[in-house]
């Protein structure tokens, strides 16, 4: 079975790109903590209508609880093989009350988070 349940806070905006065949992809940190005083930074993507629920309410400090699946890959890079790990975004959740949520966001072009969006943690 591949399956990963994380829940932290986006280290950074998200990065949103497109392929070329269209389709919307979110790329973006969160900052895991451990069981001691260090944390964790793995690199999350997510793609199509995740990528844009990303977009428009997810910003730097956005906690979220994300069930997803680990993926590995490899490219050329400069000095050779670069080997890669990812959690491909399954599924998310807002966590914490909708405001603290808005309030990341300060931009005029702020969409409003639906009502009951973010409100409970679904599993507890």
């Amino acid at each position: 079975m591949n399956k990963t349940i994380s829940c932290g806070n986006m280290t950074d905006e998200p990065k949103i790109t497109e392929t070329q065949s269209g389709k919307k992809k979110a790329e973006f940190s969160l900052a895991l903590n451990r069981m001691k005083e260090d944390a964790d930074f793995p690199r999350f993507i997510a793609w199509e209508k995740k990528a844009e629920v990303i977009e428009k309410y997810c910003h730097k400090g956005t906690k979220l609880l994300i069930e997803g699946h680990i993926q590995t890959g490899s490219y050329e890079g400069k000095n050779g093989k670069v080997y890669t790990t990812d959690v491909i975004v399954d599924n998310l959740e807002f966590v914490g009350k909708k405001q603290e949520a808005a309030e990341v966001r300060d931009n005029n072009d702020f969409m409003q988070i639906p009502e009951g969006v973010g409100e409970e943690v679904p599993f507890a």
